[in-house]
C-alpha cells in the first residue's frame, strides 16, 4: 500500500520522501521534504493532474490577551494551476477569494478545528495552495487530505490525522471521489471528515436522497477511508515530527516552582467559583425558559455581579477575578446545561429534546418587491427577498474551476443588530458567504429548468434576529420568498439544526433545533434541509473528537420529524407558488429563431437589436440554438419587439402572400421588400396581366404592392408576382398617365 523512498534527480536531498497508495482506482501520491521547508511542516499531494501544496505553520509565541485559539485555514485558487488568466481586462492578478475558494477553506476548516487543543494561543495557519487541477479530480478534498498530512507530520499539537473523502451514488452503486461529469449524475455529492471510526466533518449536497440511503453513505465513507487514515499514519512514522506540548512557553522550557504553585492555586480557585456559582444555576439559568435571549443574558451578568461581589469580600485580586469570568464563567455555564441534558433532559428554554421552538411565517410584506417572505423560530427572524432580472444578468463565473454563469443567488446578511449589538457594517464575511451557500445549495435542484422559467433569480436573506441557527431560517424564509413570487418551485425547502450533548464517558443526547448556550464543547451544528420526499443540504461542525455512526443516524432521523413540523408551517402560509408574479416583475416571452438568423436581429457591430433595445425598453437576450428571450415590465414594448424580432426572422413560403415596399427598379423588374432585409423580385411579366411596357409605366420606389411568392431557387432568391393575385377584371381603365396607389 505504501512505500518511501528518495527523490531520484539531479538535486537529489536526504530528506525527500514521497509516499503513493490506491485510492479510489487512482494514485495519490504525497511528496515531503521537498519544498516549503520553513514551514513547521509542508508536503505536496498529486492525484491525477491535480496537485496541491499544504503548509502548516505556528508561530513561535502565544498571541497575548486573547481567550481563543487563532486558527487560520486559507485555500488559494490559482488561475495558472487551469491554465487560465483572469478575464478582466484590467485586472490580471487574483484578488479576493472567489466564493468558492472561501467555501473549501471553511469547509477543511471545520474538519481541523476539533482536533487542536483549544487552549493554545500561538497563532497556527495551514496554507493550501492548488499548483495544477485536471478538472476532474476536485482539489477541495485533495486539499482537506493535503492540510491532514502536513499537520500530521509537523511538530504543532494536533490530533489527526482527518482522511477526506467525496461519496456520490449513481443508479445505486457508490462512487467514491467522482469527477464533475460524475458528480452531476449523482443522486448525491458528501464531502465528509472522517478520523477513525467517527465523521467529524460534513458537507453535501443531494436530489432529495432519503435518510436511510444518505446514512448508508456514511457508513460507506467511514469504512473506505480507514486505509487513507492507516497510509497517513505511516506518513508520520517515517517523517513525522514530535509534537510540541500544547502550553507553549514563550521564554522558558518549563514553569517553576512558584508558577507551578500558582497554576495548582488557581485550579483551586476555579473550582470555588464553580462552586459558588452550582446552587445558583436554577434560578439564574434554568427558572427563566420562556425568556429571550436577552433576558438568559441579562440573569447571567447578575450571576457574574453576584460572584464579584462574592470574590470582592474575600479579597480576591482583579486580576484573578477577570481571568475566571472571561476564561472560565461561559463554558461552565455551557457545561452545566450539557450536564442537564444529559442528566435530566432538561434544556434551557424547558423545551423537550425534540421539540422546535415556537415557528411563524409570513409572506408578501413588502409591496413592491418580486417576492417576500418572513420566517421566525423562536427568536431567530429572517426576512427573505426575491427580485427576478432577465438572463442576461446571470452571474458571470470567472474562478480556477467554475466557469460560465449562474442564474440562481442566494445572499445572507448578518447585521449586528441582529444579536443585540453594535459595531462598524462591513462587506459578507466568510461566515456570511458561507451560510448563503447552505440556503442555495439546499433549494437549487428544487427550481425549474431555464427553458421553463427563463429568469435569472436573486434571493436576499437579511437575519433581522439570531439565537440559533439563522442560516436554516434563511432556507425556509427563502422558500416562501420563491413561492410567494410565483415561481414554480417544485417543493417547498426547509432545514433544522440539530445540537448534541455528550461527555466523555460516551453519553450522549441528540437535541433538536439548537439554540445559544447548546452550543458547547461535547456538541454538534448538523445542518440539515429537504422536501418531504428527502434531504437536500447537510453541513456539519462539531466540537468533538468526532461523530460515531450511531449519532448520526439518530440526528438524520430526528432531523426528519422537525423538518416535518416546519414544512407544516409554511405550507398552511402558502400551500404552493402563486399562480401569478408580482405586477412589478419583469415578464420574458420566449420565442425561437432559426440559428442562421440570429446575425439578422443582431446586426453589423449589434447596430439592429440595439436599436429594438432602445426603441421598445425591452432587454433581449439569445442562445446559440435561436432562442430569444424579450425581457420587459412593458406588455406593448414586449409585443412591438416581438413583431420587429420576427419581421427580421421571417421566411419566404412559396404560395405566401405579402405586402411590401417597392425598393429598387431595373429595366427587367422590380425588388419588393416584404420584410425587413428580405426582398423578392417581382420580374416584368409578373407585374400586371397585360403587357408591361415599362416598369416605369407601372411601379414608383417606395410604392406599397401586394405580391404572392410564386418561387425560391436553390440559391435563395424569391420570385414574387403582382399578376397572380389580378384579373383582367380586376384592371382599372387606362386614361393617359398611369395610375399610381399609395
Amino acid at each position: 500500500m505504501i512505500f518511501s523512498k528518495k527523490k531520484k534527480n539531479e538535486q537529489s536531498d536526504e530528506n525527500v520522501q514521497q509516499f503513493k497508495m490506491e485510492y479510489a482506482g487512482k494514485d495519490l501520491i504525497i511528496e515531503t521534504g521537498k519544498v516549503a521547508l520553513q514551514a513547521n511542516a509542508s508536503c505536496v499531494v498529486q492525484y491525477g493532474d491535480t496537485m496541491v501544496l499544504a503548509t502548516a505553520t505556528m508561530g513561535k509565541e502565544p498571541r497575548e490577551g486573547i481567550d481563543f485559539f487563532p486558527l487560520m485555514v486559507d485555500y488559494e485558487e490559482k488561475l495558472y494551476a487551469a491554465g487560465k488568466i483572469k478575464g478582466s481586462r484590467f485586472i490580471k492578478r487574483e484578488g479576493r477569494p472567489t466564493d468558492e475558494a472561501i467555501l473549501n477553506g471553511r469547509m477543511i476548516d471545520r474538519a481541523l478545528r476539533p482536533l487542536f487543543d483549544k487552549t493554545i494561543r500561538n497563532d497556527v495557519q495551514v496554507v493550501l495552495t492548488v499548483l495544477s487541477t485536471d478538472s476532474e479530480n476536485d482539489p477541495d478534498v485533495v486539499s482537506l487530505i493535503a492540510a491532514s498530512c502536513a499537520l500530521h507530520i509537523s511538530d504543532i499539537p494536533w490530533n489527526g490525522p482527518v482522511a477526506g473523502i467525496r461519496i456520490g451514488q449513481i443508479n445505486g452503486e457508490w462512487v467514491i471521489n467522482g469527477s464533475h461529469e460524475a458528480r452531476e449524475k449523482s443522486l448525491m455529492d458528501i464531502v465528509l471528515g472522517i478520523t477513525q471510526d467517527k465523521v467529524i466533518m460534513v458537507d453535501a449536497e443531494s436530489r432529495e436522497a432519503d435518510e436511510e440511503n444518505t446514512f448508508k453513505a456514511f457508513e460507506f465513507a467511514v469504512k473506505k477511508s480507514q486505509k487513507l487514515i492507516k497510509f497517513l499514519d505511516e506518513i508520520r512514522e517515517k517523517v513525522g515530527k514530535e509534537k510540541q506540548s500544547p502550553f507553549i512557553m514563550s521564554e522558558q522550557d518549563e514553569l517553576t516552582d512558584e508558577e507551578k504553585e500558582s497554576e495548582e492555586d488557581f485550579e483551586s480557585f476555579v473550582n470555588e467559583c464553580k462552586g459558588f456559582l452550582r446552587p445558583k444555576l436554577e434560578e439564574y439559568v434554568f427558572n427563566v425558559p420562556k425568556g429571550s435571549k436577552r433576558e438568559r443574558k441579562e440573569m447571567l451578568h447578575k450571576l457574574q455581579d453576584m460572584l464579584e461581589e462574592y470574590l470582592i469580600e474575600k479579597s480576591v485580586a482583579k486580576e484573578k477575578r477577570n481571568k475566571f469570568l472571561k476564561s472560565h464563567f461561559i463554558s461552565f455555564i455551557e457545561e452545566e446545561i450539557s450536564k442537564a441534558i444529559l442528566d435530566k433532559g432538561i434544556r434551557v428554554d424547558g423545551r423537550g429534546l425534540d421539540d422546535v421552538r415556537q415557528l411563524n411565517c409570513e409572506v408578501s410584506l413588502l409591496p413592491r418587491t418580486h417576492g417576500s417572505g418572513l420566517f421566525s423560530r423562536g427568536e431567530t427572524q429572517v426576512l427573505s427577498v426575491v427580485t427576478l432580472g432577465s438572463p442576461g444578468e446571470e452571474q458571470t463565473l470567472d474562478g480556477m474551476e467554475e466557469t460560465g454563469t449562474k442564474r440562481f443567488m442566494h445572499h445572507y446578511n448578518f447585521p449586528p443588530f441582529s444579536v443585540g449589538e453594535a459595531r462598524p457594517l462591513r462587506g459578507p464575511g466568510r461566515r456570511d458567504i458561507g451560510h448563503g451557500s447552505i440556503a442555495e445549495r439546499s433549494i437549487k435542484h428544487l427550481l425549474p429548468e431555464k427553458e421553463k422559467f427563463p429568469y435569472t433569480i436573486r434571493v436576499v436573506s437579511e437575519v433581522l434576529g439570531s439565537n440559533g441557527s439563522s442560516s436554516m431560517a434563511a432556507t425556509c424564509g427563502s422558500t416562501l420568498a420563491l413561492m410567494d413570487a410565483g415561481i414554480p418551485l417544485s417543493k417547498p425547502v426547509a432545514g433544522v439544526a440539530m445540537g448534541l450533548a455528550s461527555d466523555e464517558s460516551g453519553r450522549f443526547k441528540v437535541v433538536t433545533d439548537l439554540q445559544d448556550l447548546e452550543d458547547a464543547d461535547g456538541g454538534m451544528d448538523f445542518k440539515i434541509t429537504g422536501t418531504r420526499d428527502g434531504i437536500t443540504c447537510i453541513q456539519m461542525d462539531t466540537k468533538t473528537k468526532g461523530l460515531s455512526l450511531e449519532i448520526v443516524k439518530e440526528t438524520l432521523e430526528k432531523a426528519k420529524k422537525a423538518r416535518y413540523t416546519i414544512l407544516d408551517s409554511i405550507e398552511k402560509t402558502i400551500p404552493e407558488p402563486r399562480a401569478k408574479m408580482s405586477p412589478y416583475a419583469p415578464r420574458i416571452i420566449t420565442m425561437n429563431i432559426h440559428p442562421d438568423k440570429i446575425r439578422d436581429v443582431i446586426g453589423p457591430g449589434g447596430k439592429i437589436i440595439n436599436e429594438i433595445i432602445d426603441k421598445t425598453g425591452v432587454s433581449i437576450d439569445i442562445e446559440n440554438d435561436g432562442l430569444v428571450m424579450i425581457t420587459s415590465t412593458s406588455e406593448e414594448g414586449s409585443a412591438e419587439a416581438k413583431k420587429w424580432i420576427e419581421d427580421l426572422t421571417k421566411e419566404a413560403k412559396v404560395g405566401d402572400i405579402y405586402e411590401g415596399k417597392v425598393s429598387r427598379l431595373f429595366n427587367f423588374g422590380a425588388m419588393v421588400e416584404i420584410f425587413p432585409n428580405q426582398e423578392g423580385l417581382v420580374h416584368i411579366s409578373e407585374i400586371a396581366p397585360h403587357r408591361v411596357k415599362t416598369v416605369e409605366d407601372e411601379l414608383k420606389v417606395g410604392q406599397t404592392v401586394k405580391v404572392k411568392v410564386v418561387s425560391i431557387d436553390e440559391q435563395g432568391r424569391v420570385n414574387l408576382s403582382m399578376k397572380a393575385l389580378k384579373t383582367s377584371k380586376d384592371e382599372p381603365k387606362r386614361h393617359g398617365k398611369p395610375r399610381f396607389r399609395k
